[in-house]
């Protein structure tokens, strides 16, 4: 198979295209950096251009058999001005809706299109799955507008909307902030400690994307989370085990508001997300539960 995959230089999409070479797949990476193309990601041939404008690289996604969409400006990259909320949307709204114009006149029979827990918006202790229903609140409705703009390309291809949340990794992504109080012997929940968190190792979120890809059985919504999503307490209960360090000094809701502002909702959002879907079609999680996704990325 040839893969195409945009946000290829990032977290998940150098793991990505690391992994599909590895397996003999042949992958062409889109990166807005020229410098992309002397290093590709993981062995990736590499194009130039940007996602959310057309260009030269089309063709080359043309020429592919699937597509993989992980691009979009970092939700977590500082508060939300009205420029960056209007940067979040643009660079996934417009960049999905391209790509997915592109295929539905022809190239890719295979559409994964990023996506993220956010769509559900913050629901308390409600347990949601691939059939819940949209949530409320800006981040929610971005998300359910990035997944609308995939539409295009079902009349071609098998369209899969890969819903993913916090991704940890040994070198980068959330793993790295939610450490370092905890080696300054600071560590704790966030906020009272009571909301969900859904999360994924890296090596899994990998092999749902793999499984995305290779198996014609998904289409549509594909949680990528844990089957044992935890709150947040549990969360800085366990790093604390890990990392033998203390894990009971709680940051107050009023001082991520203050540091945050609007961020600070999505930071301390309840989302009990289970990947109902992925379970059904028999895929093993290598990580199932949080300990040993921690232990394995921090030893």
């Amino acid at each position: 198979m040839h893969v195409f995959v945009t946000g290829a230089t990032g977290l998940v999409g150098r793991a990505l295209c690391a992994d599909l070479v590895a397996r003999g797949h042949a992958v062409t990476a889109l990166s807005r950096d020229p410098g992309v193309v002397r290093a590709p990601p993981g062995g990736a041939r590499a194009v130039v251009g940007d996602p959310a404008r057309a260009g030269p690289w089309l063709d080359a996604l043309a020429r592919c058999d699937a597509a993989v969409l992980l691009a979009g400006e970092p939700v977590a990259g500082g508060r939300w001005t009205a420029a960056r909320k209007a940067r979040i949307e643009r660079s996934r709204v417009d960049a999905t809706r391209l790509v997915a114009e592109a295929i539905a006149a022809g190239g890719p029979s295979i559409l994964v299109a990023g996506s993220a827990v956010g769509f559900y918006g913050s629901r308390g202790d409600e347990l949601l799955d691939e059939a819940s229903a949209p949530g409320q609140g800006f981040l929610a409705g971005v998300t359910r507008r990035w997944e609308e703009a995939a539409a295009p390309a079902a009349a071609r291809a098998r369209v899969v909307r890969l819903r993913t949340g916090m991704v940890l990794a040994r070198g980068g992504g959330a793993l790295p902030a939610l450490v370092r109080p905890f080696r300054l012997f600071a560590g704790g929940p966030l906020g009272d400690g009571s909301a969900w968190q859904p999360w994924i190792h890296l090596a899994d979120e990998v092999g749902l994307l793999r499984l995305a890809l290779e198996d014609g059985r998904v289409v549509g919504p594909l949680v990528a989370a844990a089957p044992a999503p935890v709150r947040g307490r549990e969360l800085a209960s366990t790093l604390g085990r890990v990392l033998r360090r203390p894990g009971r000094l709680p940051v107050p809701r009023a001082a991520l508001r203050l540091a945050l502002g609007e961020l600070a909702e999505v930071v301390l959002a309840s989302q009990r997300v289970v990947p109902r879907r992925a379970l059904e079609l028999g895929y093993r999680f290598r990580f199932p539960a949080l300990e040993p996704a921690l232990r394995d990325l921090l030893r």
